[in-house]
């Protein structure tokens, strides 16, 4: 393969990508990482200003804004109904609370579930059922490394982050006939508005950033994992949960 040829494979140039929790945070600078590497984007989010400033802020021409709440059917099907054939779709809206398991009630289940988990599920049945996505797309889920370090009162956000891992493996199986891929990203402690929410509310994170060997990450470097997972370059990679956390999950030893 030539190094052209090579170079072309990492580009997003002719691509549509749809992206939700596109008003802050990971999701705000995967638009704009998508729109630099040549893609048309359809952004997403609640929040009417901070999805204009997003909007705003995106390169080139031709990109446009729905805004929706994921957590209300209509919104979902509005935003099936406008999106258009897409390339790729990127499930980066979401929420976090920390509650430890012994004062969560329903609600808190059911709100968390709802965004982290029932959203993104019911928006991508919508996309495939209105054939939305193009052969070769890729569909990318948001998770959490909370999944695997199970830090503290975060038992509803990381079951319901978990829940994606277990989705996107029979959901890989389902669209492959179609060469669409699906996969998730597993972020460790990125700096964003919603960590310093999480911090804010009562949450000890110091410690978890000393045990991170490459230190606190930025939302670029997500943005760029998720760059590489909607390019033609990972075209053979599917079912995957790529973990993005500076070395927190690697195990190390602690008497060294």
């Amino acid at each position: 393969m030539s190094d052209a040829t090579s170079a072309d494979a990492f580009s997003l140039e002719g691509k549509r990508i749809l992206v939700t929790g596109a008003s802050s945070g990971i999701g705000r600078q995967i638009a704009i990482s998508c729109a630099q590497m040549g893609a048309q984007l359809v952004i997403s989010g609640r929040d009417m200003t901070r999805l204009q400033a997003t909007l705003s802020a995106l390169p080139d021409q031709g990109h446009t804004q729905v805004v929706a709440d994921l957590g209300k059917q209509e919104d979902i099907d509005r935003l099936v109904a406008e999106a258009g054939l897409l390339n790729g779709v990127v499930h980066a809206a979401g929420m976090s609370k920390l509650v430890p398991l012994r004062l969560i009630n329903r609600a808190h289940l059911d709100e968390m579930f709802a965004s982290n988990t029932f959203a993104p599920m019911l928006l991508t049945k919508g996309l495939l059922a209105k054939k939305r996505m193009a052969a070769g797309g890729s569909i990318l889920f948001i998770a959490s490394v909370a999944s695997h370090i199970g830090p503290m009162a975060s038992s509803a956000y990381a079951a319901s982050k978990s829940a994606l891992l277990g989705m996107v493996r029979s959901l890989g199986m389902e669209v492959a006939k179609q060469n669409i891929r699906a996969n998730c990203i597993a972020p460790g402690y990125v700096r964003t508005p919603l960590l310093d929410g999480l911090q804010g509310s009562g949450g000890n994170m110091d410690g978890l950033f000393d045990l991170t060997p490459l230190g606190m990450g930025e939302p670029e470097d997500i943005a760029h994992a998720a760059v590489f997972l909607l390019a033609d370059a990972s075209r053979w990679i599917t079912r995957n949960y790529f973990i993005v956390d500076g070395g927190l999950t690697v195990p190390m030893d602690i008497y060294a």
